[in-house]
């Protein structure tokens, strides 16, 4: 299976991502090529080879009326401190000069995201591509939206920000077309720690909108001061990758180095690995867990049940040891990470912690699918799982209990009866 991992150990934006994926085609810049015949208005891509720390990579410019611009969000707000300035709106944010010292300024115009789509419209670009890039550049107006508590058809963005935004988002879906990885995957986000400077003034890291973005995927800060990870780059992770955790086992064929401009004491870059998984899958799941030593086996149950729907994949319980040679019940749930806020809700609700451990956890896990199989005793369901040369087959408890009762035999006789119908379907063959 071809799969794709982004390690965002140094963030995301959206250059950062174009490029590191432009690496990966086969000839780049025949690439920047078509990049640059899309359409977008007043927009032209370059590409330029640079070096973090040792390491080759390629750097990515959006040129708009010749001169690079910071990548911004959604509202103008300049972003990213991989090497984009960050102005005050006092401090003309996206004047620049020329190569003769003559100031070159570009005059924003305010444009719906109704514009946005007339603009994705006319791209010379595949149907796909064009529902990808409004898919993304939705996610951020809906984050700007919440944030600024406007409704997204009252959202209205600056001209360059919109232009830099769609040429970001533009490049990486056609570059995701062209690579057409069948599984997507990248590391927890990086996002850095501090403060940015934007056009409403000083905000935390994680920007407000890159935040909401980000929300049920893994992210982390660090020792690096700076906007690490943008809206635009958060978009693109949400709209496209799979799951977020340790690279999966795959044969890597190729590597992609995305540069930001400025300098770290780590390389600043995205890394994208294309390979092969051979089918086998891997996925990451929010591991919580908490030490109970004062609550009923009943109410652990009511818990559980609990946990279950609010749409835990996994909950189990554990003896352990706690303090004070007291015993106690370790309980555990995986969840995938857009449950996790629901699950966390739900433990502090029926159980008696008053903390929660969390861990992200990578499994290797069997494709699974299920068939339905026609027997003398009525309709059964086979759950089949295969992967890693390995093939399962089990039909579904609820089905043989529903059996057994109607029959008043037993469980095992209920499955030997149907196991001997429908060989073909439960032993794989």
């Amino acid at each position: 299976m071809k799969t794709l991992y982004f390690d965002c150990s140094m963030g995301a934006a959206g250059d950062m991502l174009t490029a590191s994926l432009l690496e990966l085609v086969p000839d780049p810049d025949a690439f920047v090529g078509e990049l640059n015949s899309l359409g977008i208005p007043h927009v032209r891509f370059q590409k330029a080879a640079v070096s973090k720390c040792g390491i080759r990579g390629t750097h990515m410019a959006v040129l708009i009326d010749g001169a690079e611009e910071g990548e911004t969000d959604a509202l103008g707000h300049d972003h990213h401190d991989h090497g984009h300035e960050h102005h005050h709106a006092e401090e003309h944010a996206h004047d620049h000069e020329d190569s003769h010292g003559d100031p070159h300024v570009h005059h924003h115009e305010h444009r719906s995201l109704a514009s946005v789509e007339e603009i994705t419209a006319s791209l010379k670009v595949s149907q796909i591509v064009k529902e990808d890039i409004l898919a993304v550049y939705r996610l951020i107006a809906e984050a700007e939206s919440s944030v600024h508590g406007r409704p997204v058809s009252e959202v209205h963005f600056h001209e360059v920000g919109t232009l830099d935004a769609i040429a970001d988002v533009a490049a990486v879906c056609l570059l995701m077309e062209r690579i057409a990885p069948e599984a997507v995957y990248a590391s927890p986000v990086h996002v850095g720690s501090g403060t940015v400077n934007c056009a409403h003034g000083i905000l935390p890291v994680p920007a407000p909108a890159t935040a909401i973005l980000l929300k049920g995927i893994p992210t982390y800060g660090g020792a690096i001061r700076g906007e690490l990870c943008t809206p635009t780059g958060a978009a693109l992770l949400k709209h496209f990758v799979k799951s977020f955790g340790e690279m999966p086992m795959m044969r890597t064929e190729a590597i992609g180095y995305g540069m930001g401009r400025k300098d770290f004491p780590q390389a600043n870059c995205i890394r994208a690995f294309l390979g092969e998984a051979e089918n086998d899958l891997t996925d990451s799941v929010i591991r919580l867990e908490i030490n109970l030593d004062d609550m009923t086996a009943e109410e652990i149950g009511f818990a559980t049940e609990r946990l279950f729907e609010e749409g835990a994949t996994e909950v189990f319980t554990s003896s352990v040891l706690m303090k004070k040679n007291r015993p106690g019940t370790l309980l555990t749930v995986l969840c995938r990470p857009e449950k996790k806020e629901a699950i966390v809700r739900a433990l502090f609700v029926h159980t008696s912690t008053i903390g929660i451990r969390e861990s992200v956890v990578q499994r290797y896990i069997l494709k699974r699918q299920i068939e339905a199989a026609e027997t003398s005793l009525g309709t059964v369901h086979v759950k089949r799982s295969e992967g890693y040369g390995v093939t399962k087959a089990k039909i579904e408890y609820e089905d043989l209990a529903e059996i057994a009762r109607r029959e008043k035999i037993s469980l095992a006789e209920a499955r030997r009866r149907v196991e001997s119908e429908s060989v073909s379907i439960w032993a794989g063959q």
